[in-house]
């Protein structure tokens, strides 16, 4: 009888509503990224192994005899030239900086929504995404108006320039503009991350800390920081992976001196059409972006001290 009491027969039933519930939630979810995902990289992953067509695109894949035309020639330009290598770290430096950046603007408004009023900070995260609301292009074209030869920003800044006997620069078409625009575009990516940490914290322990003698200073770097580090390395992520493949900001205000990877995948598809060495470039581009995801994944992992 006892048997029976510890192990009842609604047991099995109970576990298999929950695995088709969990499937019913999940599964929409992974089937969108296997086709609009996985699928189109695994085609790019095969492309990059064809040979390019006469007229652009794809040779056939099987040549006269019957046999399969692929070749490892396209990954050769990646790894010989030294353009692309350049290029490649060109992007690094350029998302490296404005994650940086982004993280130096976001993490004191972060703190500021957190430590609003309940009433205020539904309004102060409506205000951060509000750029969102408008287009994309729009808000990179101001920026052209904005960092233009004849703008007030850069008008001033040549003024000043000129009084200490500097020449004058141009800010747009460079890889400041790059830059700016970069920041502009992500700051959000970080902010957002940083809030949803920060919010949680529990105050008690800045109390405590305080009581014991700690100063603003060292409550924030020994208490605050250490706890938002999970929403660091998450908004890093959200920052850093997309500007480095990013190609819109750079052609817009970069120029030739602020061409990206991005770009050159772009041109590689549009106007070269040579298909397979702009997947090989999009490999490249996914695995960097894979890894700066798993290190960001690494290092947002609670540790355990052994004692």
């Amino acid at each position: 009888m006892s048997d029976a009491v510890v192990t009842p027969a609604s047991s099995k039933p109970v576990s298999g509503k929950g695995g088709l519930a969990r499937w019913l939630i999940s599964g929409p979810p992974l089937l969108y990224l296997i086709f609009f995902f996985a699928v189109p990289t695994l085609i790019m992953v095969f492309a990059s192994f064809r040979f390019p067509g006469d007229y652009g695109g794809l040779a056939p894949l099987f040549d006269a005899g019957g046999a399969l035309n692929l070749t490892l020639e396209n990954f050769e330009p990646f790894f010989t030239s030294f353009i692309y290598t350049w290029v490649f770290l060109k992007s690094f430096l350029y998302a490296i900086v404005t994650t940086l950046a982004c993280l130096v603007m976001a993490y004191p408004v972060a703190l500021l929504i957190a430590r609003s009023p309940q009433k205020w900070r539904n309004l102060l995260i409506l205000l951060v995404i509000l750029p969102f609301w408008s287009n994309f292009l729009i808000r990179i074209y101001a920026w052209m108006i904005l960092l233009g030869p004849q703008s007030l920003i850069t008008r001033g800044l040549n003024a000043v320039l000129d009084v200490f006997g500097f020449e004058p620069v141009t800010l747009l078409y460079s890889g400041f503009a790059v830059i700016v625009g970069l920041v502009y575009v992500h700051l959000p990516f970080m902010v957002l991350p940083l809030y949803a940490n920060l919010e949680k914290h529990d105050p008690a322990l800045l109390d405590a800390a305080q009581d014991l003698g700690a100063g603003k200073w060292q409550i924030f770097w020994r208490v605050t920081f250490p706890l938002s580090l999970p929403g660091v390395y998450a908004g890093a992520a959200l920052v850093f992976i997309p500007a480095l493949g990013i190609f819109a900001v750079s052609d817009i205000l970069g120029g030739t001196g602020g061409l990206m990877i991005g770009n050159v995948i772009k041109q590689q598809f549009l106007e070269s059409r040579d298909w397979p060495f702009g997947s090989v470039l999009s490999i490249m581009l996914t695995l960097a972006a894979l890894a700066a995801a798993g290190l960001a994944a690494l290092l947002a992992r609670p540790r355990r001290k052994h004692a």
